[in-house]
């Protein structure tokens, strides 16, 4: 979510920090980012040098981003043909404990994501570097060092701090949207039962 980023520049003072003006920490980041989801064929920090061992980190991203857009892709179509399905068949799924699967998807999904902001919230940067040991294993170009790849300056840990908030205020969004649709027949029954 680009927007994001670009509320950061001046948030977070990059262009006093990096001496650099909003106009190519932009330019940088998008290039990035292009590469990243697959928009460009290769690798580009606007007018940032860059080293062959942080262009494969990023192309170890970008691996991860096309994985995501994979399973997006995959669980999309799933989506589709299942509600297909019980909508031709006029079938409804099972409700566990008698709680729909919207349900059980916040309790799951928001257990986890709650398991990971605590973590965060408790020590960013030890969860930050356990993502990385994670989902690039074996691997240690992503601990840049500045001078050969300029663009971690552009991209503080106090950014990703900022993209986990607003990664889990939005998961914490839905789920309370959806938990609101569960219990509103049931909050309507008992009002009705006491007027």
């Amino acid at each position: 979510f680009r927007p994001f980023y670009y509320m950061q520049i001046n948030a977070l003072e990059l262009p006093e920090s990096t001496g650099l003006t909003f106009s190519d920490i932009k330019v940088a980041y998008d290039e990035m980012m292009d590469f990243c989801i697959g928009l460009r064929p290769d690798f580009s920090a606007g007018i940032l040098r860059f080293s062959e061992e942080g262009a494969s980190h990023f192309a170890d991203v970008r691996t991860l981003f096309f994985i995501d857009f994979a399973i997006i892709g995959i669980c999309a179509v799933l989506l589709a043909v299942i509600v297909i399905i019980l909508k031709k068949k006029k079938l409804t799924l099972y409700r566990f404990f008698g709680r729909s699967a919207p349900f059980w998807s916040v309790v799951s999904i928001g257990s986890f994501s709650a398991l990971i902001g605590i973590a965060c919230a408790i020590n960013f940067k030890a969860t930050f570097i356990f993502f990385h040991k994670i989902f690039f294993i074996g691997k240690t170009n992503w601990s840049f060092k500045p001078y050969k790849d300029p663009i971690i300056y552009l991209l503080p840990n106090q950014f990703f701090s900022n993209c986990a908030i607003f990664i889990f205020a939005f998961i914490l969004l839905c789920s309370i949207a959806i938990l609101i649709n569960e219990f509103l027949p049931i909050a309507r029954a008992i009002v009705g039962l006491k007027n």
